[in-house]
């Protein structure tokens, strides 16, 4: 069976593709991704890639949408407003993928067309060539709610190419059902895949000391700095554990000098990292998130823009999880994510509520089924 899988240029929607195509690829079925460059993170996932798209980069399009250039923080919108936002911005960026991924899914035969939500083009490719579709999600949203946001903008393509409207697509969720997703479908173990990297050796085994993590994905940092640790930072210094800035290539410096228990990490995988970690604080990406239920420890969300209210706010609601702005951030707060047996028992429960589900090695039957036996 031949699957292809697609989605926008941003790591929050692909890499948790991955161990769904790898899973897919080791039963022996065919596997090819069809996005937007760059294309360099899906290239060292192991995978062979086509191009799609007119090479303009996905900031263009949100700068486009919004009439200025971007930032991710955005407190002066509600989750709603910023979710129209998001979607008008990737239906922008998707328009110019229609043709090419119309041609490779044809050209290559698809089977099965595997996408993200935040690619309008997907639906629309599977409608027209009659493939079968599913939505994988890639955290605690709606992914079939973003999709009908984007398909909203869509509506003169689905004219232009004889098309009624989106494909019917069946949900592939991550998460448990108690976190979210959309119903209906089928549910996988979250496996994190957060790319390559190196591991300093230090950190391969646990320390005596407590240890937490910080992290604030893959855009923030780039869009906006690291303001949003900037008082985080000051208040670990008076914390009895160490803090650990997985920010990649961060502009520090207007930091000034980090407390001593404070250390700068050039880029780690996230699991590997928060695999000998005791907490972690990120802004309410879905992947800083769900790596840090896989590893089973509390997490403090400072959210910033996305859907990173709608993952606070769950985390919360679960009782693994604490949530502030990023200027409220004190030692108090601090100490508590360290110390607090009550969040590390909520968080080993949402590491078991994650482990109960089948993996995607285990899913492969239930996949294979939506292309309908079409090879």
């Amino acid at each position: 069976m031949r699957i292809l899988f697609t989605g926008p240029a941003a790591p929050t929607h692909v890499f948790p593709m991955v161990p769904t195509a790898q899973a897919l690829r080791a039963a022996g079925h065919e596997v090819l991704f069809a996005g937007p460059t760059p294309v360099d993170q899906l290239r060292q996932a192991g995978f062979p890639v086509v191009e799609i798209g007119d090479g303009r980069p996905l900031r263009d399009s949100f700068d486009s949408v919004s009439g200025a250039e971007t930032r991710y923080a955005r407190p002066d919108l509600t989750q709603d407003q910023i979710l129209d936002l998001a979607a008008a911005a990737f239906a922008h960026a998707s328009r110019s993928t229609v043709d090419g991924l119309l041609a490779a899914a044809d050209a290559w035969d698809a089977d099965l067309l595997v996408h993200d939500s935040c690619l309008a083009s997907a639906q629309l490719v599977a409608a027209k060539l009659k493939i079968p579709a599913a939505l994988h999600n890639f955290g605690f949203s709606s992914g079939l709610d973003m999709a009908g946001r984007l398909a909203g903008h869509f509506t003169d393509l689905y004219e232009t190419h004889g098309v009624a409207g989106p494909a019917d697509t069946t949900p592939l969720n991550i998460v448990p059902a108690s976190l979210g997703g959309d119903p209906g479908g089928l549910r996988m173990r979250y496996l994190p895949y957060n790319g390559g990297g190196v591991v300093p050796a230090d950190l391969l085994g646990r320390s005596t000391r407590p240890r937490v993590a910080v992290t604030l994905g893959t855009v923030v940092a780039e869009v906006d700095g690291v303001d949003a640790i900037a008082r985080l930072v000051a208040a670990a210094a008076e914390v009895d554990a160490d803090f650990l800035l997985a920010v990649g290539g961060a502009d520090l410096t207007h930091l000034g000098t980090l407390p001593a228990n404070v250390r700068a990490l050039p880029w780690v995988p996230l699991a590997e990292l928060l695999r000998v970690c005791d907490a972690v604080v990120h802004h309410g990406g879905s992947g800083s998130s769900l790596t840090g239920l896989q590893a089973g420890i509390p997490q403090l969300v400072l959210p910033q823009g996305a859907d990173n209210f709608i993952v606070a706010d769950t985390l919360v609601s679960t009782g693994a999880g604490l949530r502030s702005t990023s200027d409220d951030v004190d030692t108090t707060l601090l100490a508590r994510l360290v110390t607090d047996p009550e969040l590390r028992e909520a968080a080993v429960r949402l590491r078991a509520e994650n482990e109960a589900l089948p993996t995607p090695a285990a899913s492969v039957p239930a996949i294979e089924a939506l292309a309908g036996g079409r090879r």
